[in-house]
């Protein structure tokens, strides 16, 4: 390589220019054995004698300080606040130019400055004598004429003058110590001043000159190395730039998948060589993915936008499964019955589906006091609107409290066993108006009447989602549907995404979709041939299913996260005023008894079943009081759980005697929720109130 300049790579990188990236190097020499590997900040980077590196990239990380006297070195971060001066070069200049010329770029931002000359100047009737010091003022370039410098010159008993110099005026020149201060940012950016030297203004770091040489996180590419590497430019190691005689050679460039898609569509269909494969834990859970790790090469066909929904099964035993599907699934839907776990849900579900009606499938009992009315399994419940109604008990100021509650419409059903009284129900009103209050717990299920099968298509452009849907008809073009056998799916969401559709290939007519945005890996482009008669593509057949982790659910959660406001809590309890409400409630009871329907439900207690139904799995509070608590008194006692005949016992409250009242089976709103409840609500811990509740308990045992 004669005639090629061999320089330490710190100083090669100073010097380069990032508009003429990029460049190839060739490694010469350096203090390492030969094949020796540099851990360098988790990256490996392994040099030889003779390898080949494209620099492709630089990105500026700190500065490299060398004390000229000394030649000790020391680095400062890009983002130092010092301030340094330029130290006067102590060698002279031969002419004007030259010393205007070592300016930074951008002079007249730079002026004024000062030099001085060893000799005596004769300009036209102006004699200028030796040693005398001249700053410069301004650059004047008129066409047709030599540039001059206009300067101004100090005389004796505060006389000036100003002169212009021409720019070829030779002489001894030595330039004076400026004021001027720099960062290290603006230096860097400089490639005229990142060839001065400098000293600290605070003389207190470090006094003597100092050169400064940038160190730069190195990005390139090499011959038969896969990745992009990554190195600082302080690597001991000598190279030559060989960029002339090495045009011809064919480094490997990475692409992810994004920058696949966003190539043009006469890229496609390519061989592509899989650089680096997709994570270990990866989003997705499908047949091809192993594939990915095995073969390395892939076949990709063209690249589109496809619409794509999201599918989940049920909760059950087994482990929820995920479905990406594409729009184009041939196979046919019903529509299946949603369930509801709350009176929330049905609020929800209520916006999106106008004339919502539900069944009721678990026994409610009523707790006139909290507003929640009975309901029984089977009743069907027309959901009208949500509007405000008024509770019984009222506030702790007197004032009667309203709260959010969905109105629906009971369709009475006559008893088929009672036909005395057939007539008297058909002179009734078939619906009767109730309120469920938001905060209700309750179970329903959606009524349908809809027995149309739909495709995927039709089911988007016809009803809102989440929606429940189950296969009735497969996709006879798919060898094994997965979506058959199911119950029961819930669509969670549409989406429009970027895919590539690719093969491997031995098999390039079973293709499958890659959602670019979901899955990282990197690839380049190769020559290698199609693996096809030329001019004959192969007949592509497409997965339309592909099954996805839950993760992958999470994280599509997480991009359509939703502001909607969380589901409203109980109002609390003022127990004076439910005190009264109880008694009152207790009073319509027994007359109104016997004018209840016959199939009213039976009175429970909470289960484990009912306690999993909230998200907090923390220890839980009792359930939720009827509004209007007082601030100065203390919550109700909550009863130990002790055997049938202690339950029934009358509770005691705070400061009072024990009052026991007839025994009566307690419903079950009144028995205060164990540590599985689902009501989340504050707890009182003080010691006093703590001491209060052990000696009510053990008033009421007794």
């Amino acid at each position: 390589m004669a005639g090629t300049t061999t320089l330490p790579l710190q100083q090669f990188m100073a010097s380069l220019d990032n508009a003429c990236l990029p460049k190839i190097l060739q490694v010469c020499s350096g203090v390492y054995f030969q094949g020796s590997i540099y851990e360098i900040s988790g990256s490996e980077v392994c040099f030889s004698t003779g390898d080949l590196i494209k620099v492709i990239g630089t990105e500026l990380l700190s500065v490299c300080c060398e004390d000229i006297s000394n030649n000790k070195k020391f680095e400062l971060p890009i983002s130092h606040t010092g301030l340094f001066k330029v130290v006067p070069e102590e060698m002279p200049y031969n002419t004007v130019e030259e010393m205007v010329s070592l300016r930074p770029v951008g002079l007249e931002s730079c002026l004024p400055f000062t030099f001085t000359c060893r000799s005596k100047m004769t300009f036209d009737n102006f004699t200028l004598g030796a040693g005398k010091a001249l700053t410069v003022l301004s650059i004047e370039r008129r066409e047709g004429e030599e540039d001059q410098m206009r300067c101004h010159v100090q005389g004796q008993q505060e006389t000036s003058a100003e002169v212009c110099i021409p720019l070829s005026c030779h002489g001894e020149f030595y330039e004076c110590e400026s004021d001027e201060c720099f960062t290290l940012r603006e230096i860097m950016s400089s490639a005229t001043l990142r060839s001065r030297r400098f000293r600290f203004i605070n003389t207190t770091k470090c006094e003597c000159p100092l050169v400064l040489t940038p160190v730069y996180q190195v990005h390139a590419i090499m011959n038969m190395r896969k990745n992009v590497l990554k190195f600082p430019s302080s690597l001991e190691v000598d190279v030559v730039d060989v960029t002339e005689l090495c045009k011809d050679v064919n480094f490997v460039s990475p692409l992810s998948l994004t920058e696949v898609h966003s190539r043009p569509d006469e890229s496609f269909p390519a061989v592509v060589e899989l650089l680096e494969g997709p994570e270990t834990r990866s989003l997705f859970k499908c047949s091809w993915l192993p594939g990915l790790s095995q073969s390395g090469h892939l076949v990709f066909h063209k690249k589109g936008t496809s619409a794509m929904i999201l599918l989940s099964s049920l909760k059950t035993r087994k482990a929820q499964q995920y479905f990406l599907v594409s729009q184009e699934y041939g196979g046919r839907f019903r529509r299946r019955p949603r369930e509801f776990n709350s009176v929330y849900e049905l609020y929800v579900a209520l916006i999106q589906t106008p004339g919502l009606m539900v069944s009721v499938t678990r026994n409610c009992e009523e707790v006139e006091e909290e507003g929640l009315p009975a309901l029984s399994v089977g009743e069907q419940l027309v959901v009208v609107s949500c509007e405000r109604m008024e509770l019984p008990c009222e506030s702790s100021v007197g004032q009667k409290q309203s709260v959010e509650a969905l109105l629906c419409q009971r369709l009475q059903e006559p008893d088929d066993g009672d036909d005395d009284d057939e007539e008297e129900v058909k002179q009734e009103d078939e619906r009767e108006e109730i309120f469920l209050p938001l905060y209700m717990q309750g179970h329903f299920v959606e009524v349908l009447a809809d027995n149309k099968k739909y495709s995927l298509r039709d089911l988007g452009k016809a009803f809102s989602l989440p929606l429940d849907i189950k296969v009735v008809s497969r996709d006879n073009e798919l060898e094994a549907d997965p979506l058959v056998g199911f119950a029961c799916l819930r669509v969670e969401g549409a989406m429009l995404e970027p895919t590539i559709q690719a093969s491997f290939p031995d098999t390039p007519d079973r293709c499958f979709e890659i959602p670019t945005q979901w899955l990282s890996m990197s690839v380049s482009f190769t020559k290698d041939p199609l693996p096809w008669p030329n001019g004959q593509p192969p007949k592509c057949h497409v997965d339309k299913v592909t099954e996805v982790t839950d993760a992958f659910f999470y994280e599509f959660r997480k991009k359509g996260n939703s502001d909607a406001a969380p589901p409203p809590r109980p109002p609390k309890r003022n127990l004076s005023s439910s005190k009264s409400c109880k008694k009152t409630a207790k009073s319509s009871k027994k007359s109104s008894k016997a004018d209840k329907p016959k199939h009213r439900p039976n009175k429970s207690v909470p289960t484990e079943e009912l306690a999993n139904l909230t998200l907090n799995t923390k220890r839980r509070p009792p359930a939720p009081p009827p509004p209007g608590i007082l601030d100065d008194q203390p919550p109700p006692v909550v009863p130990r759980k002790h055997s049938g005949a202690e339950m029934t016992t009358g509770k005691a409250l705070p400061n009072t005697y024990v009052a026991m009242e007839d025994k009566k089976k307690v419903p079950l709103c009144s028995v205060a929720a164990d540590v599985d409840s689902d009501h989340d609500y504050e707890t009182v811990d003080e010691s006093l109130v703590t001491m209060m509740k052990v000696a009510q308990e053990n008033v009421m045992f007794y």
